[in-house]
């Protein structure tokens, strides 16, 4: 087969696996990344197909074999959308020392070791396109988003140093930055009463500008931060 191959994680379920329908719908080879086999193998099936890699992106070894993979399988990589988050609600003074790096780690951390892996793949073919997954809370968090915040953040910034390093080389990083979607995750964290449906974002929303800009359509807004809210009806 040929086509573009992405890597996409998160890829079990909410945007991740949207992305992934739509990637796939349109003429993407795919590596699904999660750490829930039976997620990943209910996407293969959705779209018919696909690499599944069980890997903890929190772990650059787990991350640097996901690209060893992927290169075996398709030998090449045109895009990475990383789509993997971790959001518990805890004040400071709650927080433990673990949690915050496991929220640093998926976040921030990982967006680094998957830029790392793809960057001298994306030397030698002189392209390349990352998407990275920010959120609304990077600029007005919740309470209790304190750690989710900051790395999304640092999340932001990283796609814009790394955007302004790839330019020379052909090679694009977007940053997308939602207000509430409607998810599993969002929704273990604040009820319909706190936050009603109506006035959250659907993964397909999102997944709409994902797709732009790894198809290029949204090219220049290599660098920036995009931020996605409801429109009101």
């Amino acid at each position: 087969m040929d086509g573009p191959v992405a890597i996409i994680t998160g890829a079990g379920r909410g945007i991740g696996r949207a992305v992934a329908v739509e990637l796939s719908a349109a003429g993407y080879r795919l590596t699904l990344v999660s750490r829930n086999q039976d997620e990943l193998n209910e996407t293969a099936r959705l779209i018919g197909g696909g690499l599944i890699a069980v890997a903890d992106v929190r772990d650059p070894e787990h991350v640097h074999q996901v690209f060893e993979s992927t290169m075996q399988a398709y030998d090449g990589v045109d895009a990475v959308v990383h789509c993997a988050g971790l959001a518990p609600v805890r004040s400071i003074a709650e927080m433990t020392v673990e949690e915050w790096r496991d929220v640093i780690d998926t976040n921030l951390s990982a967006a680094f070791y998957l830029c790392h892996s793809a960057w001298r793949i994306f030397e030698r073919q002189h392209s390349g396109v990352i998407v990275n997954l920010s959120s609304e809370a990077a600029r007005d968090p919740f309470p209790g988003f304190a750690a989710y915040g900051a790395a999304k953040a640092g999340l932001n910034l990283f796609g814009l140093s790394a955007a302004k390093e790839g330019q020379k080389i052909g090679v694009r990083v977007h940053t997308i930055a939602p207000a509430a979607v409607e998810t599993a995750m969002f929704r273990g964290i604040v009820s319909e009463a706190q936050y009603p449906r109506d006035k959250t974002l659907s993964p397909a929303d999102v997944t709409r500008v994902v797709v732009q800009c790894v198809k290029g359509e949204l090219c220049h807004t290599s660098g920036e931060v995009i931020y996605l809210h409801k429109v009101c009806e």
